[in-house]
């Protein structure tokens, strides 16, 4: 794959493949902004944008219309880490792609009505999502658990209700003219479309956005766990259910591929192992799965599971250790693990198929090193040995490490019981 590249005076970061294959292209918008740079009492704005930018721009009152009558489509996420905006469109109507997204760039229709109906609409899956839903506050109990100091303790949906529903039009404009610039962005662009024209119609409508100044990055590092923490609740849910996580390196850590391929030899398809040995053979789980939460700081390794009718979440959580003790005892064998290297290998050629899928990684990885990298994906993974596989179980995989959050099924009242 052909990976250009082209920095604007203004230091938006274009890259760019080119994908003759279909007749559409990509647009893919990455702002280094998430809820991990968010005010403790101001969280769930990094989220509530991803709203409001599709609530009008400066010249443009309504986002959606021109994509559709264009044939386009479009769509967004937050997490902890990134802003991710994209959309797709067919190539002889490419130019009305770089004109929304420059115009929502340069600014908002920042309007009390406009902000209103967001906010509404961000309150109102928070309530779905973490209120209404079963196991929906599982991340407001279980990240504050794991970290005590670093911004990751809380979700991108937000703290607390309140602080989305407090939101001042000058609070939300003062975020946006802190991290929404274009020295804070990269735009990936794939499909079929040539460098030249890219670079053409990124200069012609992203070039006079303004340079803003972005605050730089200072966010408080998280202390070494020194002891396990664990916590017990009761809800009114059908089931009971098993929340377990370690603490893990940073994304850009060679040990990241570790983990991943740790988390698939657990959990990655019907041989796996705890889906083998706790789901189908011994029982003791009707669901279990296991995996890493791929942020840019130090991350989590997962483990979450519901135990089978009449076991205890304590006999639960014993044969999960069972499992986590003999990654730490013995090597994973030849076969099983160049069996994992081979579904991810496969994963990953297949996504990387599909232009938007590109455009998505080129971002993702230009953010993180460079977009080339991207293409190095597979030979980092082939590279971990079962010697690594178990130093990094030994180091992980220790009670001080990790977190256990028992989510015990009640018909009472809500009960909270720390330990």
């Amino acid at each position: 794959m052909k990976i250009n590249r082209h920095i604007l005076d203004n230091g938006l970061r274009l890259v760019h493949s080119r994908d003759e294959s279909t007749q559409m292209v990509a647009l893919n918008i990455l702002y280094n902004v998430g809820a991990r740079d968010e005010h403790p009492e101001h969280t769930g704005f990094a989220h509530l944008f991803e709203h409001l930018m599709f609530g009008g721009s400066v010249n443009i009152p309504d986002y959606d219309m021109p994509l559709q009558l264009a044939g386009g489509e479009n769509n967004a996420w937050t997490n902890n880490d990134i802003t991710n905006y994209y959309l797709t469109v067919p190539r002889q109507n490419v130019e009305t792609g770089f004109w929304l997204e420059s115009d929502r760039m340069l600014s908002l229709d920042f309007s009390e009505r406009s902000l209103e109906v967001q906010r509404g609409v961000v309150m109102e899956e928070f309530k779905q999502r973490c209120l209404n839903q079963p196991y929906g506050d599982v991340g407001h109990l279980l990240r504050p658990l794991a970290y005590q100091k670093h911004p990751y303790q809380w979700p991108t949906i937000g703290k607390d209700l309140s602080h989305v529903a407090n939101a001042t039009l000058e609070e939300v404009k003062a975020f946006f003219f802190r991290f929404y610039a274009p020295n804070n962005a990269i735009l990936a662009v794939t499909g079929n479309i040539s460098f030249e024209e890219a670079v053409e119609l990124t200069e012609k409508w992203f070039g006079s956005v303004p340079r803003r100044e972005v605050p730089v990055r200072n966010l408080p590092q998280e202390p070494e766990q020194t002891e396990e923490r664990r916590l017990t609740v009761e809800r009114n849910v059908p089931l009971d259910s098993l929340f377990m996580a370690y603490h893990m390196c940073d994304h850009r850590h060679p040990d990241y591929y570790v983990f991943d391929i740790l988390s698939d030899v657990l959990s990655n398809g019907r041989s796996s192992r705890l889906n083998q040995h706790l789901v189908q053979e011994k029982q003791l789980f009707s669901s279990i799965d296991a995996y890493i939460s791929g942020s840019v700081d130090a991350g989590l390794f997962h483990i979450a599971g519901k135990p089978s009718a009449g076991v205890s979440l304590e006999r639960a959580e014993a044969a999960v250790r069972d499992e986590l003790d003999r990654l730490q005892q013995e090597l994973v064998d030849g076969q099983e693990l160049e069996k994992v290297k081979n579904k991810f290998e496969s994963t990953q050629i297949f996504g990387n198929i599909n232009y938007l899928n590109v455009a998505t990684n080129l971002a993702w990885f230009e953010l993180n090193g460079r977009a080339e990298d991207m293409e190095k994906e597979v030979e980092r993974y082939r590279a971990v040995t079962a010697d690594r596989l178990n130093a990094v179980a030994q180091t992980a995989f220790r009670e001080e490490n990790g977190v256990v959050l028992y989510y015990k099924s009640s018909r009472g009242e809500k009960d909270e019981t720390y330990i």
